[in-house]
């Protein structure tokens, strides 16, 4: 893929992504790198001017955003995620607003997967914590029942502990089939779960491997981990 916004210059250059169902591919690398703009093009939110975008195989490049939704695309950015007037059922039903079929089933696996959600369903979605908040977002992203899963920075801002949590029900989710695709800060821990990691420097690809593979790589480890 390449591309930026508008009439800018490109922000991207060439880089590649690939993810097979059920992965959970991470693209780290340093501030400006072009991480969250490559996961932007993939689901839609700027123009690329060389390079395509598939799923399952077909050309989507052309389609926007809502519309690869309706093919199974479910993106949650890092911020203004949730509806905070809204309570956190309502948010999860606006999860679902493209479906005209019965959510209870979904509802009931969101519950599952995040118990403290069910509690608080009845509770405006703003006065959660941080780490709750996310799991809105993430939930109700789940409620169009994707299968391709994308996460910008989800980690941002919580606790160490959150931070484990969340990446745990990110295993659980990629457990049903899910692709995840996720741009995080948290390298060294993102890159633990992660089965395909992408290592970005100025919209290009840098190194590309297991995840495993880049924490033991000494070139990424020195230049991006932090020795």
């Amino acid at each position: 893929m390449t591309g930026g916004y508008g009439g800018g210059g490109d922000i991207l250059n060439g880089c590649t992504i690939s993810i097979d169902p059920g992965q959970i591919a991470v693209i780290v690398g340093p501030n400006g790198a072009g991480k969250s703009t490559a996961m932007k093009a993939v689901f839609g939110m700027l123009s690329l001017r060389k390079g395509a975008v598939r799923l399952a195989g077909r050309d989507i490049t052309a389609l926007t955003p809502q519309a690869r939704v309706a093919q199974g695309m479910a993106f949650v950015p890092q911020t203004h995620n949730i509806f905070t007037s809204m309570t956190v059922e309502e948010n999860l039903e606006m999860g679902a607003f493209l479906r005209r079929d019965d959510i209870a089933d979904t509802m009931a696996q969101v519950y599952d997967l995040f118990p403290i959600l069910r509690d608080k369903r009845r509770q405006p979605a703003g006065e959660l914590s941080g780490g709750q908040r996310q799991q809105v977002a993430v939930g109700r992203a789940l409620m169009t029942r994707p299968t391709v899963l994308m996460l910008d920075e989800p980690t941002a801002g919580v606790s160490p502990i959150v931070m484990d949590e969340l990446f745990d029900r990110i295993i659980e989710v990629a457990r049903t089939g899910i692709s995840i695709l996720m741009v995080e800060q948290n390298a060294r821990q993102a890159l633990e779960i992660a089965d395909r990691g992408y290592v970005l420097v100025q919209g290009r690809n840098a190194f590309t491997d297991t995840g495993r593979a880049l924490l033991n790589d000494p070139d990424v480890r020195r230049s991006f981990l932090g020795g």
